[in-house]
């Protein structure tokens, strides 16, 4: 479905703003901790080590036990030539590139490679940022902007974002004055992911000025 040719009189009232939505805290894997003599959670200390022996490269992302602190080296390279590692990551790994080093912590595909049990935080920092803004708006389009992979459902998000409880946004996908897309049956119980855009009519909530103002950090429960 497309808001655009769908309902061009809800475009004209619609508010249109961006939610980018990104977890408080990276995925912490179960590893056996030395220290504790069991399994335990670990999470990024956000540094890179680097080791070049000839030609060779070894790289980790180093993670430490939150409970005791004891280290764990999570491998991002071993053993790999220098001409085949690519030049920008190889400079993020050498300068310890804060951005690179936050994206390779919300690699789930390689922490599922070394730990069975992966925690992902369902606490979110959501910044709200207005895209066109009009006067008299009844309708407010949102789009959702993700940038790291989070276990937070769009009920939660959107009962959260809009201060309203899950049971009336269920009411208003059911009576089509919420609308997605993509418009799955089971949307609201997916979990979120840059891409998808919702309007929803909100003509009948006297307080819909406080729905869509910006807000450095906000949450939602997952």
């Amino acid at each position: 479905m497309d808001f655009r040719t769908e309902d061009q009189d809800g475009m004209c009232n619609a508010l249109q703003v961006r939610w980018t939505a990104t977890p408080k805290i990276a995925p912490q894997p179960w590893i056996t901790c030395s220290g504790c003599g069991g399994l335990r959670a670990f999470q990024s200390s956000n540094k890179i080590r680097l080791n070049a022996n000839g030609r060779k490269l070894d790289a980790w992302l180093i993670y430490k036990c939150v409970t005791c602190d004891k280290t764990w080296n999570r491998p991002i390279l071993e053993r790999q030539s220098v001409r085949d590692v690519d030049p920008a990551m190889l400079e993020a790994l050498q300068s310890n590139d804060p951005d690179w080093i936050r994206a390779e912590t919300f690699n789930l595909d390689a922490l599922r490679r070394k730990s069975r049990r992966i925690d992902e935080s369902a606490e979110l920092d959501v910044h709200k940022q207005v895209l066109r803004d009009i006067a008299d708006w009844d309708h407010l389009e949102i789009e959702l902007s993700v940038p790291f992979p989070v276990s937070t459902r769009l009920d939660r998000l959107l009962a959260s974002g809009l201060n309203i409880s899950r049971t009336r946004l269920n009411l208003l996908h059911e009576s089509a004055l919420l609308r997605t897309t993509p418009d799955h049956a089971d949307i609201l119980r997916r979990r979120i992911r840059s891409g998808i855009r919702i309007m929803v009519d909100l003509s009948g909530l006297p307080d819909r000025e406080l729905v869509w103002k910006p807000r450095a950090a906000g949450h939602a429960s997952g």
